[in-house]
């Protein structure tokens, strides 16, 4: 639902029904994950759109009955075998409800919240002997795994949205601003942090924040206020080793960290190695920083190695290669097991 929050605010604000299907559960296929969710504003169009074909079809169904009838229900989809990847008899489940100011309420504040970057939990029940029941919603900040949990007589769809993942960009250059915007795509909140007030103009990186502070001191104010988890992406394009080194000091000492990046040539990663080695880092150590940074696609210029350098953070995130899929005859993961509760199908 997050990527479509801002058309779900505009058709709640326009007083109007549209319709909601949101994937609830998937059983042999991964293509279409569980929280996934599909609007058909009041004007038939779509957005949220998927890969296309018979179940995108059959989705986009769903929601627009809902906005015309007014009727929740789960819909159960059979999802054809027709490519690698997919197993026999693979379902997803889909519950599709009206979406207005009358049906969800609550939403401007889950919009907020999200918008905040502020974590938020939705509990929909989308399965109750009792009709009345059904589409009702709650709105929590406590955290939970996005899933269906069957209870006895009912079944509620947990959708939980943790804050966005940070991204935080030292340097600020053309191509740290080409890569903000492919952050932005992935859904990161990026920073960009450099020395020089001159170069860290906010106007230069709408889709950011500009902070203007030595890149090693202001990585180490993050790291002292608990702001550095897991999930944060730090690149770094400062090729100065006055200025890199100390950085990726900081960095490499991070007890967690998503992703650690540097940019540049393969000189200047032959430099920055035997700098670090020299400051202590075994190789066990290094190798946790991903230099230079981006796959290798023949990127040229800042949109190209933005490009390079996303794709590496995702298969990173993925516990991928990077490898063409063509090439490795890869499919995506076939995810989701399904317990037998009767639904609506389409």
């Amino acid at each position: 639902m997050r990527d479509i929050v801002d058309d779900l605010l505009r058709v709640w604000y326009s007083g109007r029904t549209g319709g909601l299907a949101t994937v609830v559960r998937s059983v042999g296929d991964g293509r279409w994950p569980v929280g996934s969710a599909l609007l058909v504003d009041p004007d038939g169009v779509v957005f949220g759109a998927g890969l296309g074909g018979s179940v995108d079809d059959a989705i986009r169904d769903a929601a627009a009955t809902a906005a015309r009838t007014g009727r929740r229900a789960m819909h159960r989809l059979p999802v054809p075998a027709s490519e690698p990847g997919i197993a026999a008899g693979a379902t997803i489940d889909v519950f599709a409800e009206p979406f207005s100011q009358h049906d969800f309420t609550e939403f401007p504040t889950v919009a907020a919240e999200i918008a905040a970057n502020r974590r938020v939990t939705v509990f929909t029940v989308v399965w109750n002997p009792d009709t009345d029941l059904i589409g009702q919603h709650l709105i929590t900040d406590k955290r939970h795994n996005t899933e269906l949990v069957a209870l006895p007589e009912s079944d509620i769809f947990v959708a939980s949205f943790a804050p966005a993942p940070r991204m935080i960009v030292f340097g600020a250059n053309a191509y740290a601003a080409a890569l903000t915007v492919q952050a932005k795509l992935l859904g990161y909140r990026v920073t960009v942090c450099d020395s020089r007030e001159e170069f860290a103009v906010p106007e230069a990186f709408p889709d950011a924040e500009v902070v203007v502070d030595w890149p090693h001191r202001y990585l180490n104010t993050l790291a002292g206020a608990g702001e550095i988890d897991a999930g944060t992406a730090i690149v770094t394009f400062v090729h100065d080793p006055k200025f890199e080194i100390p950085l990726l000091t900081v960095a490499l000492r991070l007890p967690e960290l998503g992703f650690l990046g540097a940019a540049g040539s393969y000189a200047a990663h032959l430099r920055r190695m035997e700098d670090l080695r020299a400051g202590g880092f075994d190789e066990a150590a290094l190798s946790r920083l991903h230099s230079p940074a981006g796959l290798d696609v023949g990127a040229h210029g800042p949109a190209e190695t933005a490009v390079a350098i996303a794709a590496e953070l995702l298969a990173v995130r993925a516990g991928r290669d990077g490898g063409s899929l063509s090439q490795h005859g890869a499919a995506l993961p076939a995810t989701g097991v399904f317990d037998g509760r009767a639904t609506v199908g389409l």
